[in-house]
């Protein structure tokens, strides 16, 4: 028990940071690609890996001939448009407006809305007075972070508050996605993660070239760019999110969010050299404190 704890908390080290690194791939491959694109690019090269590791371990894919097998295919399907195909378009969309460090934070965003969903939908994750409390001091950072008051004065003429809302979309979609991988039947991980990925390619990739139109060659920034994002935080990430959330269950894996906006502020600030104004700084501390509240007694118990 206590290895398997170790080995839990190190992926959600690893996962944490490839999460973060993330966001710089997208400033990076958004320098050849549209929004869209990069989407579909790095979805369509990370279903080529799982689902080529998948067969050659002998897993394949989920079947589609069993009454267990059409459900995962649905929870394949569910992953798919709220882990991938929605959260990657807004995200990298949203990244032309604002920057890195920003998209980043609202990932923190993340837990704060697992709480309420794994409340009703997952037997035994029920809300205590101490995860709301932490909730309402997580969501008075997501305010703070959004800014109402400036989207207000713009009258929705602003596309940077239109953009900023859009990240905090995505961070719903991610909520909603750790969700579907909880309820999912179990099976092998890999075939699970790959035909989530194939299901997500297949629906983004006409969009994008409807949208978007066959791209060009890029340069070499936004080409390693997007290559980064398909091998390592969407194909590595994958089969890492599908085992933690198996293992340890969507709050635990929630936790790597405390990590995701630091890293993407860290290297945001150094690689990128953003400023970040004083107001995010003060949402993250709001959410990441809500944060700490509301899992105090899950990482008392789950640190080693």
């Amino acid at each position: 028990m206590r290895n398997s704890t170790v080995i839990n908390w190190l992926l959600l080290l690893v996962l944490g940071l490839l999460w973060g690194a993330s966001f710089l791939g997208v400033e990076l491959a958004l320098k050849g690609f549209g929004p869209l694109t990069i989407a579909a690019i790095r979805i369509a090269i990370a279903a080529g890996i799982l689902t080529a590791v998948s067969f050659a371990l002998g897993h394949g894919l989920p079947p589609h001939d069993t009454k267990d097998g059409r459900k995962i295919w649905r929870h394949s399907l569910g992953m798919a448009l709220f882990s991938n195909v929605i959260p990657f378009s807004l995200l990298s969309w949203a990244q032309i407006h604002v920057s890195s460090s920003y998209a980043g934070i609202t990932m923190a965003v993340v837990p704060l809305l697992v709480l309420p969903l794994s409340h009703f939908l997952i037997p035994g994750q029920r809300m205590s007075l101490r995860k709301t409390i932490g909730f309402a001091v997580g969501f008075a950072g997501v305010v703070v972070l959004i800014g109402p008051a400036q989207i207000l004065a713009s009258r929705g003429g602003d596309i940077e508050n239109i953009a900023r809302i859009a990240c905090v979309l995505a961070s719903c979609c991610y909520a909603i996605g750790s969700i579907i991988t909880r309820l999912a039947p179990t099976g092998p991980q890999l075939a699970f993660g790959a035909a989530a990925l194939l299901l997500a390619s297949l629906i983004l990739t006409p969009i994008a070239l409807l949208v978007e139109g066959m791209p060009t060659m890029p340069g070499t920034a936004a080409l390693l760019g997007v290559l980064y994002l398909g091998v390592f935080p969407t194909a590595l990430a994958t089969v890492l999110l599908v085992y933690i959330v198996k293992a340890a269950g969507p709050p635990f894996l929630s936790l790597v969010n405390y990590q995701v906006p630091i890293w993407a502020v860290v290297i945001g600030m150094v690689v990128l050299h953003e400023a970040l104004p004083g107001q995010f700084l003060s949402a993250l501390g709001l959410i990441l404190v809500g944060l700490a509240i509301s899992q105090a007694r899950l990482r008392k118990t789950a640190t080693p």
